[in-house]
C-alpha cells in the first residue's frame, strides 16, 4: 500500500485503541468497522457471535472460481489500564488495547480496502473475519454457532497475530500446534477444624493440600510421555483466617496447558483421581472442578505451508522463521477444529516505534506501555492480499 493510502487507516487504528471495548461490549468497534466497508461498497454482514463482522468481497476475474477463504481479526481489549499518554491512549480507564487487537483489525482493514478496488485480479470469495471475544470470551466458537461457516462457506481461514521480539515486519509460523489449549482447575478440600495447639481434633486440610499440588506434578514427570508438552500451575491456594487455628477448608486454583488433547484428558483424569485419594487418605472430603476454555491452535500442514509460501514471495525468504510453539492460548482454535487453515505471526519489533509519551516498561504483549506498530499495516495488509489472490487462483476446490 501506497503511504497515501495509509494515513486513513492509522487513524482508524489509533481512534480504535483511544476507545478499547472488552469481549462481546465491542458494538463501536464494530460501527467502525462496518461503516468503513460499507464505505469501500463491501457487502457487510453483522450480528455473528453478538458484535462480530463479516465482509464479504466477491472478485469479477474471469474463470468464475468457487474457492472461498477466510481471513480473521480479532477486535476486543483487555480490562487493564493502560500506561502510555500519547494522543491516541486508551480513554476508558481499565480498558486497554494491549495485545494489538487493533492493528489486526487495522491490517484486514487495509487489505479489505484493496481487494474491494481491484476485483478484477482475483476470482472467488474473500470473507475477512472481524471476530469479538478473543481474550476469554470464546468470540470464535459464537461466531460458528451462529453459522459462520455455514453461511459464509470457505475452504481455509487464515488468523495473523503480532509478535513483540520478532523484527518489524517478518513473519513466523510452524505446521502442527503453534498455540496451546488453556484450562482451569478449582479444587475445594473440607476437613475440620481445630485449635492449632490441638489439631488432633480436626483434619487439617493444609497438608492435604500441599501434598495434591507435590503430586500433580508427578502427571507432568511419570505420567505423560516425556516428548509430549504440557504445564500445571498451581498460581493459588487460600487458606484460613487466623494463625492459631487450623481451617476446616483450603481452596486450590491453577491452569492446565497442553498441545493436544489426549495429554489434556490424561491430565484432567489423572488430577481428578489423586485429588480424590489424597483426600480421603486424610479423612477430608474434596470437589474437583476442571473448567476446558481453549483448546489447542492446531496448523493444518497444507495451509500453512501455503502460507509460508506467500510469506516469502512478500518479505523474502530470510525473513520468514520457523516459530517455537508457545504454551500461550488462542480460540483461533476452534476455527481450525472446524476448518482447514492456520495461525501465524507477524514482527511488531523491539518497541522503538513507540511515540513520546509511552509508558516506561516494555512493549510485550498485555503490558500497560505496549502499542500495536503502524509500520505493519502496509506489510500485513500486503500479505493478506496475495495470500488471498494465491488460495483462489488454485484449481476449483
Amino acid at each position: 500500500m501506497n503511504a497515501p493510502d495509509l494515513a486513513p487507516i492509522v487513524a482508524i487504528r489509533r481512534d480504535i485503541h483511544a476507545h478499547p471495548e472488552l469481549c462481546f461490549e465491542e458494538v463501536r468497534t464494530a460501527d467502525v468497522i462496518a461503516r468503513t466497508l460499507e464505505g469501500w461498497g463491501i457487502e457487510v454482514h453483522r450480528g455473528l457471535g453478538r458484535t462480530g463482522v463479516v465482509g464479504t468481497i466477491r472478485g469479477s476475474a474471469p474463470g468464475g472460481s468457487n474457492r472461498a477463504i477466510g481471513l480473521r481479526a480479532d477486535m476486543d481489549a483487555l480490562p487493564m489500564t493502560e500506561h502510555n499518554t500519547f494522543a491516541h491512549a486508551s480513554r476508558i480507564p481499565g480498558r486497554m488495547h494491549a495485545c494489538g487487537h487493533d492493528g489486526h483489525v487495522a491490517m484486514l482493514l487495509a487489505a479489505a480496502q484493496e481487494l474491494a478496488a481491484h476485483r478484477e485480479r482475483f476470482s472467488g470469495t474473500v470473507h475477512c473475519i472481524f471476530q469479538p471475544a478473543e481474550e476469554g470470551g470464546g468470540g470464535a466458537r459464537e461466531m460458528m454457532k451462529d453459522g459462520l461457516f455455514e453461511r459464509f462457506p470457505m475452504d481455509a481461514i487464515f488468523g495473523m497475530h503480532n509478535w513483540p521480539g520478532l523484527a518489524a515486519g517478518d513473519f513466523a509460523i510452524c505446521s502442527g500446534p503453534i498455540m496451546a489449549s488453556s484450562n482451569e482447575f478449582l479444587i475445594r478440600i473440607t476437613g475440620k477444624g481445630s485449635h492449632a495447639a490441638l489439631p488432633h481434633n480436626g483434619i487439617d486440610p493444609v497438608p492435604v493440600a500441599c501434598q495434591m499440588v507435590q503430586a500433580f506434578q508427578t502427571i507432568v514427570t511419570r505420567n505423560k510421555k516425556p516428548i509430549d508438552a504440557a504445564v500445571i500451575s498451581v498460581t493459588m491456594i487460600h487458606a484460613g483466617e487466623a494463625t492459631n487455628v487450623v481451617p476446616d477448608s483450603c481452596e486450590i486454583q491453577g491452569t492446565v496447558r497442553t498441545f493436544t488433547l489426549e495429554v489434556l484428558d490424561l491430565i484432567e483424569r489423572r488430577m481428578d483421581e489423586i485429588a480424590r485419594h489424597t483426600a480421603a487418605a486424610f479423612g477430608a472430603s474434596v470437589v474437583f472442578e476442571f473448567q476446558r476454555n481453549y483448546p489447542p491452535t492446531i496448523n493444518h500442514r497444507t495451509e500453512a505451508e501455503f502460507a509460508r509460501a506467500v510469506m516469502r514471495e512478500v518479505a523474502g525468504a530470510e525473513h520468514v522463521h520457523e516459530f517455537e510453539p508457545t504454551m500461550g492460548a488462542e480460540d483461533f482454535s476452534f476455527f481450525l477444529q472446524a476448518q482447514a487453515g492456520a495461525y501465524f505471526m507477524i514482527g511488531n519489533g523491539d518497541g522503538t516505534h513507540r511515540e513520546h509519551g509511552h509508558g516506561l516498561g516494555p512493549c510485550n504483549l498485555h503490558n500497560p506501555t505496549y502499542d500495536f506498530n503502524d509500520q505493519l499495516i502496509p506489510k500485513g495488509a500486503a500479505f493478506w492480499v496475495r495470500l488471498a489472490e494465491r488460495w483462489l487462483a488454485q484449481p476449483a476446490a
